[in-house]
């Protein structure tokens, strides 16, 4: 690709020669020889183009070039999403020869569309439902009655349950679990849960002696594009499906309960936990290892910090940190006031000598 081409898929601005050609980005440092284009989006990695072996850059809109260093350079206006359209361009396709492997398994029943690529150790349920252009790789397993949508790519030991339902274009990384039963049990008299949310204590008589399983007769529903992380677990749903909203990203090691709806675009980050039947709003970002309570609800464009464990509804366009999370705001003027505690104890104690 020569530069000048990157350049316009980019919509950058390109200064130098645009004859130059490209074969791969790297990290500054990392560069081979002339052919690679050191991405430099940061303040800190501007001085390493000065001894980069590589000729050509991407930088932000108005960085400094080392005089001499570069004989093209690129530039746009937003680093991070010009790294999206960069990465796509040069991102290597998966191994995944079209067709079935011979070692796959495909039971009676089941239908696969065209130009999928099924690979080895794969089993597809009967009566499951594959759409054009998916890619399984190998050891991944999709249950009866499942369907999984088209142009989707399921990674290697991805486990796809009964009757769940994944919509187009959606990445499931390895490992990851669709459609477990809930964690959804019960004790045939009051147990010392419900007493501990009742009273704020155990009582005696409220010991869980026996526990009873609740069958999950839901699915899941996965929408379109999205995006689901290694080792990260779904949950079915007691009576209806747990539900991922279109365009939402979920990390690695991210948990979801059972009846869970997640709205559209939102992110999950690594290790963010959604206890059972909480409905998420759109455009939510929970940071990594945040923790939402059972039956709540979370409205539109919430902002959780990492580590916040929400325990109450949280409104529209909140910001929340903590544990338990409260608003940003109140969160802040708590922390000033316990800095402020080592003055008032002094204050005090000498108030105290005074008055003898």
């Amino acid at each position: 690709m020569k530069i000048a081409d990157l350049a316009a898929a980019l919509g950058g601005t390109l200064h130098g020669d645009g004859t130059l050609d490209v074969v791969r980005p790297v990290h500054p440092a990392d560069a081979a020889d002339g052919r690679d284009v050191a991405v430099a989006m940061g303040a800190s990695l501007l001085p390493l183009l000065a001894a980069t072996r590589a000729r050509t850059a991407l930088v932000p809109a108005g960085a400094p070039i080392p005089d001499g260093a570069l004989a093209a350079w690129i530039e746009v206006g937003r680093p991070r999403y010009a790294m999206h359209k960069l990465n796509a361009l040069f991102e290597p396709p998966p191994f995944a020869p079209p067709g079935i492997h011979p070692t796959a398994v495909v039971e009676a029943g089941a239908e696969i569309g065209e130009g999928c690529a099924i690979g080895p150790f794969v089993h597809v349920g009967p009566g499951a439902r594959i759409g054009a252009g998916t890619i399984l790789m190998s050891h991944v397993s999709v249950g009866e009655k499942a369907t999984v949508g088209r142009g989707c790519l399921i990674h290697a030991g991805v486990r796809i349950a009964h009757r769940c339902t994944i919509g187009d274009r959606v990445i499931i990384h390895q490992n990851a679990s669709i459609g477990a039963d809930g964690f959804s049990f019960v004790t045939p008299e009051r147990g010392s849960v419900e007493a501990a949310k009742a009273t704020g204590r155990v009582e005696e008589g409220t010991r869980n002696v026996v526990i009873e399983r609740i069958a999950s007769l839901g699915g899941v529903t996965i929408g379109d594009d999205v995006e689901i992380g290694a080792l990260t677990a779904i949950d079915r749903g007691t009576l209806r499906d747990t539900r991922i909203g279109p365009g939402t990203k979920i990390d690695d090691l991210v948990m979801i309960g059972h009846n869970v709806v997640v709205g559209s675009n939102c992110m999950l980050c690594g290790q963010a936990g959604i206890a059972g039947s909480t409905v998420i709003g759109d455009r939510v970002v929970l940071g990594g290892r945040a923790a939402v309570a059972d039956n709540l609800r979370i409205g539109d464009d919430v902002v959780a910090a990492g580590g916040a464990a929400i325990g109450s509804d949280v409104e529209a366009r909140q910001v929340v940190i903590g544990m338990p999370a409260i608003p940003k705001s109140e969160f802040f003027s708590q922390l000033r006031n316990l800095k402020r505690l080592k003055a008032l104890f002094s204050d005090v104690a000498e108030i105290r000598r005074r008055l003898g």
